[in-house]
């Protein structure tokens, strides 16, 4: 054979056994990243967060529901999820089935735009050029029934451009977030007020700031308004990604070394955790993971002045993956 079909046809095969691996394989490789960051006021006990993010749920991804609902024999005593939890008009019947275990566990949650419009169709070549544009022709889906299965029967707090204190095993734990800021939903201006008006906060108080998705101007405004760590989504850490490079594409401005996981972010004269999910889903018109498999992550922040020797960790975090 000529050596340049002989290359053609390896080049070939390769992008085939990628696209097994991908489509077949690893975006069926569920993984629960477990991290640990030194974040909270001094004297704080340790709070175990649960971060889940970008299900994208379709009704009939059974596989993904059981991962999802198993994730609550590790017994967090926070649920922190950053929307798109939708993926299709019929996707609530999979939420319901993915998250009913955690009724009764302190929770909180914002909106990507997924739980408010299906997915679309999409050229994935134009991701390159920029953060993705706004469908025309949106189907719309039922947000008001999600929001009631999260607030009425788990008994999660809405997030979205507003604050919340929730009792978490005891203890006081204040919140705030913002609406979807890829579709420019977010409300920073609304942001301080909501926060006051929770009330004065202990000296062991957490103030925790999620966002769906982690554009720069949200995460400074968050590192600006005192919060101690952030929780982001949307990325989905790329989706698909290079072995031994990383992160292509982010879909917002977030560096992309940032894209997913734990890392420092800086605004000002403070540097403060921030936890990007990859995400445990993705739409239904590209079904595919590669280099980037599902995640959730169990994140333990603790006390800023815990013990460098001890087990929990150290400053911004150690970290590790298991099934």
């Amino acid at each position: 054979m000529h050596p340049a079909l002989t290359a053609l046809s390896a080049v070939g095969a390769v992008g085939a056994a990628c696209a097994v691996w991908g489509i077949g394989i690893e975006r069926h490789l569920y993984t629960v990243r477990t991290a640990t960051s030194a974040a909270l006021p001094t004297g704080s006990a340790p709070l175990r967060v649960l971060h889940v993010s970008d299900a994208h749920m379709a009704p009939w991804q059974q596989r993904k529901q059981d991962w999802l609902a198993s994730l609550a024999d590790l017994e967090p005593d926070l649920v922190v999820n950053t929307g798109d939890n939708l993926g299709h008009r019929d996707g609530l019947a999979g939420i319901r089935r993915a998250f009913e275990p955690f009724a009764g566990v302190p929770g909180v949650f914002v909106h990507g735009s997924n739980d408010l419009f299906a997915p679309a169709p999409r050229n994935p070549v134009r991701y390159f050029s920029g953060p993705s544009k706004a469908h025309r022709t949106p189907e719309r889906l039922d947000t008001a029934a999600l929001d009631a299965f999260f607030t009425h029967e788990l008994g999660w707090a809405s997030l979205n451009n507003t604050a919340a204190r929730l009792s978490v095993g005891g203890r006081d734990v204040d919140l705030f977030g913002v609406n979807d800021a890829h579709r420019d939903w977010d409300d920073l201006s609304a942001l301080p007020e909501a926060i006051g008006d929770l009330g004065r906060r202990g000296s062991t108080t957490p103030l925790i700031g999620v966002t769906h998705a982690p554009y720069q101007r949200v995460l400074n405004a968050f590192t600006d308004l005192g919060a101690d760590a952030i929780f982001g989504g949307h990325t989905h850490g790329g989706q698909v990604c290079l072995p031994f490079f990383g992160t292509l594409v982010a879909n917002c401005d977030i560096p992309l070394k940032q894209a997913k996981g734990l890392s420092a972010w800086t605004s000002g004269d403070r540097s403060i955790p921030l936890n990007v999910s990859a995400g445990c889903g993705h739409s239904i018109y590209a079904p595919v993971r590669f280099a980037c498999r599902p995640e959730a992550t169990l994140l333990t922040l603790t006390a800023r002045d815990t013990p460098k020797g001890a087990d929990l960790g150290s400053r911004f975090g150690t970290g590790g993956v298991s099934r």
